[in-house]
């Protein structure tokens, strides 16, 4: 295979938004009306509109529009009633954001391991689960891997253990089809631009609680406007709340949401776009050796907007070495064994904030061989064909 093959193409060049939501949005802008509450009598705004619709696409009765996934999770956590000093169990392996709005409630971080398809440690889960202290459980998806989520149940069940969902990366995604997000007390979205519907910034709170909502509602920063949504609770839910929760600030504006309610009418058809990209990956890995791609349970429809691999049995002289020539023509990979936090991957080492934290052998040593791809919509299926050609013929050149 000749090594002078190159990838031209952009990793994080997304797609344009789509023509409705530029036109939507320049309507706002004409307007002034950018502000979620600033709309007439009777008037519904993009965001509350965005609310209900997403609301119906979850079926949940309640939505929050936020600022972003992290203040989404941050209003879930405190909503759900977490107060400082509480300890909230949470994989170890995830993106700063999800310990970023733990400490942000003021509340403690229990690590749980995690296993070789890269999704939470069950068994390490059940036995931190049944400690006496713990209540709360911040699950996160991350990279849109979905673990056993009858499992999950069965031990939140057993022991009191309230769910909250990081679902940043399965937007759309299903476990034994019911949708990633539905199974907690919370589903905490992000509408961020390398996620599934892209604002630049955003969140999305979903919650059947309608003491859960109102809290968000008033803490997201309602100013007493919270008539003003319309994917929430009775007004009479708010009575008790409304002197007792303060305003944190974390709206999402209408222009955002008129950006994103066209693109929530496509989200299904985008999110196949997405896992024929990803097929066509990791068909292509699984054929390269010294690299495996862990199977995914047939319970578990993802969507493929990243793909992760591991480079078997290799040292970081060799990974280095990897990465070095993949990027040398052109195919940019992440690699979550860094010693260091790089670009947007994190290892738990470096969530020090919480002070000492524990040593997990297999996060480790998962991590330690972890490549990490974005997959754009920009990307045809020939450039998949490309990049697993790149891929394959670094991997015979370095990898032994």
């Amino acid at each position: 295979m000749s090594s002078n093959k190159q990838f031209k193409k952009d990793f994080t060049l997304q797609e344009p938004i789509c023509d409705g939501g530029i036109e939507r949005a320049l309507e706002i802008l004409k307007s002034g009306k950018l502000h979620r509450y600033n709309v007439n009598p009777g008037e519904k705004g993009e965001a509350a509109l965005l609310e209900e619709e997403f609301a119906a696409y979850m079926g949940k009765k309640y939505c929050l529009s936020c600022a972003s996934c992290g203040s989404a999770m941050y209003l879930a956590l405190k909503s759900a009633g977490v107060n400082p000093g509480d300890k909230v169990l949470c994989n170890a392996y995830t993106l700063a954001p999800v310990p970023g709005a733990i400490e942000n409630a003021g509340a403690a971080i229990e690590l749980v391991d995690i296993v070789d398809d890269y999704t939470i440690d069950l068994e390490d889960l059940a036995a931190k689960a049944a400690a006496p202290d713990a209540k709360w459980f911040m699950l996160s998806h991350m990279r849109g891997h979905i673990t056993n989520m009858d499992r999950i149940m069965e031990i939140c069940n057993a022991n009191g253990l309230v769910l909250i969902e990081d679902c940043a990366h399965t937007m759309g995604a299903t476990w034994d089809q019911k949708k990633s997000g539905s199974f907690g007390i919370a589903g905490c979205f992000s509408t961020q631009t390398y996620k599934h519907m892209n604002s630049g910034e955003g969140g999305l709170l979903v919650t059947d609680d309608p003491d859960l909502i109102a809290r968000a509602i008033i803490y997201s920063g309602s100013y007493m406007l919270y008539e003003r949504h319309t994917a929430r609770p009775d007004m009479a839910v708010f009575e008790s709340l409304k002197t007792q929760v303060p305003n944190y600030s974390c709206r999402m504006d209408n222009l955002r949401a008129a950006l994103l309610r066209p693109q929530l009418k496509d989200l299904d058809i985008q999110c196949e776009r997405w896992n024929k990209r990803y097929r066509a990956l990791e068909k292509g890995l699984s054929h390269i050796e010294g690299i495996t791609c862990p199977p995914r349970d047939p319970k578990e429809n993802y969507v493929g907007s990243s793909i992760q691999f591991s480079l078997v049995n290799q040292n970081e002289e060799r990974i280095h070495a990897f990465l070095g020539g993949c990027l040398e023509q052109g195919v940019e990979l992440k690699w979550f064994g860094n010693k260091e936090p790089v670009g947007f991957t994190s290892a738990y080492s470096s969530w020090k904030y919480f002070g000492e934290l524990p040593y997990l052998a297999n996060t480790q040593r998962i991590l330690a061989v972890m490549c990490d791809m974005r997959i754009p919509l920009t990307f045809t299926l020939d450039d998949c064909k490309l990049i697993i050609e790149i891929i394959e013929q670094v991997a015979k050149t370095v990898l032994k």
